[in-house]
């Protein structure tokens, strides 16, 4: 990577602490980290970094509010640990049309009298722009989101966004009247097309609600995905339970090489997205079922429905797996576990629990979050004895 691009705004942003530093250096450096964390446990591998590592979230939310010293309302981040908007005009790690429908829907606000919201006040309406991206369909989905579900320049509004973006495939408008820090609320109201947007990865094609967990980094996604399927070790005779499994993206990736392919998700939204992702696909073999992964094993296990020979794939928050499941994991028993994590700590602590019955076989960090704190890791367990 020959090229080496600046932000001003990297001082006050808190979105991308290390983006004025050498990549290679944060890479060797994350290497580093979790080889501290996680190496007691087994071989930790060099990182998967990017030959390109900007503009690549196709996820992107910005924070909407009246900058009184410019006099107008702005989009941008909250500053490190403050709820202090920094207005950002170019990010560098964002994808770039994701950012320009942001800025234009900023522009358009003022001559529709659509005004930002206040939290100190309440007052005002929208509170965030967000906007997600299909990389392999080049689909757009712009979320709009209200402190109140009464809109009225709506219809204007969406007449015009899409007269500048005609690549923008959805409209929803999310309400969200919560008084914390969280970006979206329950309720949606699809404004313009399906609701969703479509990607591909692996060869499957996904559908994406507003609300539904999909990686952000979608070139890192196929080698997390794919190295993820390759720890799993599948021979066609296995059950290949997804937990935490989102819009069913991972299962659905290895079903060819699964018996059957169960998939377990807390979130109602995703469970619904991964049903219809699995008939989209004409997969047969998978099923998905909305609940606590915990609960589905330990009532697998009362039942005496566990299958003979099953694998686990989990991909817990950031917060890591909970002391249920884990137990309830312990009591399965699968010959392979496959834990992809979002953070090495809680990584760690749960590795604590697990290989009192399995040891690892390797740990493979990828770098999902470029010029961030932020690794992703791949560790292979296989059940001792």
């Amino acid at each position: 990577m020959s090229e080496k691009l600046h932000c001003p705004h990297h001082k006050k942003c808190g979105g991308c602490n290390h983006i004025e530093e050498d990549y290679q250096k944060t890479l060797v450096q994350k290497t580093a980290y979790c080889r501290k964390l996680l190496g007691s446990y087994g071989k930790v591998h060099p990182i998967l970094g990017m030959n390109y590592p900007y503009y690549y979230r196709h996820k992107v939310s910005s924070v909407i509010a009246f900058d009184r010293k410019l006099h107008k309302t702005v989009c941008g981040n909250y500053q490190e640990k403050t709820h202090r908007v920094v207005p950002v005009d170019q990010c560098l790690i964002e994808e770039k049309g994701s950012q320009k429908i942001i800025r234009d829907v900023v522009a358009l606000m003022p001559s529709l009298k659509i005004r930002s919201y206040d939290e100190d006040t309440g007052s005002g309406l929208m509170r965030h722009i967000l906007v997600r991206k299909g990389y392999a369909t080049g689909e757009y989905m712009l979320v709009l989101v209200s402190a109140s579900p009464v809109f009225p320049a709506k219809k204007r509004l969406v007449s015009e966004i899409r007269r500048l973006h005609p690549e923008i495939s959805t409209i929803v408008l999310n309400i969200n009247q919560r008084t914390d820090s969280m970006v979206l609320g329950e309720r949606n109201e699809i404004l313009y097309g399906p609701g969703f947007l479509r990607d591909k990865v692996l060869g499957r094609t996904f559908r994406i609600s507003p609300s539904a967990f999909y990686q952000v980094n979608p070139l890192q996604m196929k080698k997390l995905y794919q190295y993820a399927i390759d720890a799993a070790k599948l021979t066609g005779k296995e059950t290949l339970i997804d937990a935490y499994c989102g819009t069913g993206t991972i299962g659905l990736c290895a079903s060819d090489q699964a018996r059957n392919v169960i998939g377990v998700e807390l979130n109602r939204d995703a469970v619904f997205d991964a049903i219809k992702n699995a008939k989209d696909n004409g997969v047969e073999n998978a099923r998905f079922f909305q609940g606590d992964a915990g609960d589905y094993l330990e009532a697998l296990l009362r039942e005496g429905k566990a299958p003979k020979e099953s694998v686990v794939m989990m991909d817990p928050p950031r917060a890591g797996s909970t002391p249920k499941f884990l137990k309830s994991l312990l009591d399965f028993k699968p010959k392979r576990i496959v834990y992809v994590s979002c953070n090495p700590e809680t990584l760690a602590r749960d590795l604590k629990t697990l290989t009192k019955l399995y040891r690892v076989a390797a740990i493979r960090p990828v770098d999902m979050f470029p010029f961030t704190d932020g690794v992703e890791c791949v560790t292979e367990l296989i059940r001792k004895g």
